[in-house]
């Protein structure tokens, strides 16, 4: 049975509407006033409003904007005598589903209320499906490293809750990766995750990405523009490399996070905001603290929970996974069938310096699927991968340099492995 809540002072009008709706199969709950109506509104959900426009203590249009900032996606109605039709209007203009005049039409009422109803419904199967394809979009985490497994759990705690998250770790981690499954597994899921890498943006710009501006505000500003923060109003906002912030834009940052509020560059008003933030950086923000290149102040409200992705040196054991996970997806990019890496050949990968970790990954993979033959082997690599000396690991450049030539590599490799595993057969 929908809810719906009757918000107007006189009890006659209040009394003939109730009986209409419970006749219609509704359940109504009555507001004598906007203060109790907006009180109504954060004790329960409704599926629709009807709202009074000239009542005492708060007006209609005074309570729209606050219920509008609680219940954003509770379609209101708002009920408005002749002298209050400009105000009516003006509302829907700001976000009321519809008006009806004093005294109502009863047919044109309930098909407004049917028809409120009716979006709204649609709105939430809509947001319900779009939510179920975002998780399918979103790239799996591959890995079963102690490391990757305390990230799977840190994400399924935290993304049900609205806490702010900071993602540390190296370019190439996999920190873009885990603020989408924070957003895909968060109860803002139905709504897109919006992205804003600040590294990309050029200092001068970034208030205004973030912000938005009004049309003259500077001189290119030719019309009004919408932020990044009022675009991610009920979402998820993700702030990419927040350490190459500038000092100015952190400053307007700690503001929304703490009162709630903007104002677009040129402009006055202020803006409500309802954002759940997550950031991102290769930096060591306590040292840029040092430096007083970062702001403390904003540094802790980020930091709720600081989730820190490892660098692939540090869960070398994924290796095999991601490898095989890259082959599958890239040869079906190219429509080919999978190719076959060798023992020798992953090795030799887990053995190499991985400064641009993941990404990097990935490439060499790619790499290794174009030049090499019917299957990637202990050659492929070194001849294809190996192509800087100075990005040999000390270990591998350690293990080459006890040998003279390719075949007592592979020699030591295969009886350096047999007698791990038989090590690991007789514990």
């Amino acid at each position: 049975m929908a809810r719906i809540l009757l918000v107007d002072d006189e009890s006659s009008i209040r009394r003939t509407l109730k009986d209409i709706l419970s006749f219609e199969k509704y359940e109504v709950v009555e507001a004598v006033d906007g203060l109790d109506g907006i009180e109504k509104v954060r004790q329960q959900k409704f599926d629709a409003i009807l709202l009074d426009i000239k009542m005492p203590r708060m007006d209609g249009s005074e309570a729209f904007e606050k219920i509008r900032d609680i219940a954003p996606e509770t379609p209101v109605i708002m009920i408005s005598g002749h002298a209050n039709i400009d105000t009516a209007v003006d509302a829907v203009k700001k976000g009321a589903f519809d008006f009806v005049s004093k005294p109502p039409d009863l047919n044109r009422l309930l098909i407004t209320i049917r028809n409120a109803i009716d979006k709204n419904s649609l709105i939430h199967t809509t947001r319900q499906l779009q939510s179920k394809i975002t998780k399918y979009k979103v790239p799996p985490i591959i890995g079963k490293s102690p490391a990757i497994a305390k990230i799977h759990e840190t994400i399924d705690r935290v993304a049900p809750t609205e806490a702010r998250v900071l993602i540390t770790g190296g370019n190439g981690t996999g920190k873009e990766l885990v603020a989408k499954w924070i957003h895909a597994k968060s109860n803002r899921n139905t709504a897109p995750l919006i992205e804003v890498n600040c590294a990309a943006i050029p200092s001068e710009l970034i208030e205004s990405e973030l912000f938005g501006h009004e049309k003259g505000a500077f001189t290119s500003a030719v019309k009004q523009r919408i932020g990044k923060f009022e675009q991610a109003t009920g979402a998820t906002l993700f702030l990419d490399e927040i350490g190459d912030m500038s000092l100015e834009a952190q400053a307007k940052v700690l503001r929304a996070l703490q009162e709630k509020r903007i104002t677009r560059v040129g402009g006055e008003k202020d803006i409500h905001v309802d954002v759940r933030v997550i950031a991102a950086t290769n930096k060591d923000l306590l040292k840029e603290i040092e430096a007083k290149r970062f702001r403390e102040d904003l540094y802790h409200r980020l930091a709720v929970i600081i989730v820190r992705v490892p660098s692939l040196s540090e869960r070398i054991g994924d290796i095999r996974l991601l490898s095989d996970h890259f082959i599958k997806g890239i040869c079906e990019e190219y429509g080919i069938a999978p190719k076959v890496i060798t023992n020798e050949a992953y090795k030799i990968l887990e053995m190499y310096n991985w400064t641009g970790n993941i990404r990097e990954l990935r490439n060499v993979v790619e790499r290794l699927i174009i030049l090499s033959g019917d299957k990637i082997t202990a050659d492929d690599v070194i001849n294809f991968v190996q192509t800087d000396p100075h990005r040999k690991s000390g270990k591998m450049t350690d293990l080459f340099e006890q040998f003279s030539n390719l075949e007592e590599v592979h020699k030591y490799i295969e009886d350096a492995y047999s007698d791990f595993k038989g090590k690991r057969i007789n514990k």
